[in-house]
């Protein structure tokens, strides 16, 4: 793209809050469920997107705003969906309890795999491009090597569902969110894992009475940050012991039982994260405070990214199947 061209030397401007709509993309006939610029910088003109309509789907959202390729790999909805480091395959899962890697160019699965559940979330290993976490409706999560299609580890907790992981940097830790919220407890809402020996480190993390829908880390800091069924999003130490830290609460948004992601700009200075009645919010990362909210859909508006080369430009998608881009 000749937009992106000339930031690819430049370091990453001040992200500013977007103001103006650029692409309206509407091709998902279901909720979109996660979206993620490609991670490749000369290719990040490309978005994709993973949709309840069963679907995957690749848009220049940059210059065109149209769909490029439409992959049904699936026969029931795409819960969670990841670009390669490479930029060249599509790493999906879905409620069809089926895994495929797919190659962008051609639409072919160059690896596919029947799993015992169904997958809800999954994330490439940060430094181990061929290994990538998948969890969802079940006590497990696993990690596969797609050089050998075949299970590596698998990590048990004593929870009914894994909503998200991430990855701490350099990846020796990860992070995985559950629905392990019971009434007398809410020991296990985030647990840490140890990558490598599959042991737990922590499940003490959280201690407040709500499921956390997605977690985020920063790009800059030692610090995640998680979503909350509790409509605010709180923020930890990345470091053990993960210490949350109660002076800082990210509030004003709403949950409302949807899958609702957040995350950092870029240079680290924002927070933004949908919301249920389908506006934007762009918190202060070191205040906490809300710098301002974009009416951006008419449903429930899930997930925001912003684009990681250039600045201020933003994707959000909602429940209805919309994918907006702003500026």
């Amino acid at each position: 793209s000749e937009l992106i061209k000339p930031y690819l030397g430049s370091k990453y401007k001040l992200t500013e809050v977007p103001k103006s709509l650029i692409f309206y993309m509407s091709k998902h006939s279901g909720p979109v469920n996660e979206m993620q610029w490609c991670p490749v910088r000369e290719q990040s003109h490309m978005l994709l997107s993973a949709s309840m309509d069963k679907t995957v789907k690749v848009w220049d959202a940059i210059d065109t705003g149209c769909c490029l390729k439409t992959y049904s790999c699936h026969s029931c909805a795409v819960r969670a969906a990841q670009w390669s480091s490479c930029g060249r395959r599509i790493l999906s899962g879905g409620f069809d309890s089926m895994l495929h890697l797919t190659d962008v160019e051609t639409g072919k699965q160059i690896f596919s795999s029947k799993n015992e559940f169904r997958i809800s979330t999954l994330k490439f290993h940060p430094t181990e491009s061929n290994i990538f976490i998948g969890g969802g409706f079940s006590p497990e999560v696993k990690a596969w090597d797609i050089r050998t299609s075949k299970v590596l580890r698998v990590y048990k907790a004593a929870v009914q569902q894994t909503l998200d992981i991430l990855f701490l940097p350099e990846g020796r830790e990860f992070l995985t969110s559950t629905d392990a919220v019971s009434r007398d407890s809410a020991d296990r809402t985030i647990i840490a894992w140890d990558f490598q020996s599959a042991a737990k480190i922590s499940n003490q993390i959280f201690h407040e009475r709500y499921t956390c829908p997605s977690l985020t880390v920063h790009p800059k800091e030692s610090v995640f940050v998680a979503q909350t069924n509790g409509n605010y999003m709180a923020l930890f130490s990345a470091q053990r012991p993960y210490r949350i830290n109660k002076k800082k609460r990210y509030e004003g948004h709403k949950v409302e039982g949807f899958a609702v992601g957040c995350e950092f700009s870029p240079d680290g200075t924002l927070l933004v994260t949908g919301s249920s009645d389908g506006k934007v919010f762009f918190y202060n990362y070191h205040t906490a405070r809300i710098i301002r909210t974009l009416s951006a859909h008419k449903e429930a508006c899930v997930s925001a990214t912003f684009h990681p080369v250039l600045p201020s430009l933003l994707a959000t998608c909602d429940w209805a199947g919309e994918i907006k881009i702003w500026q």
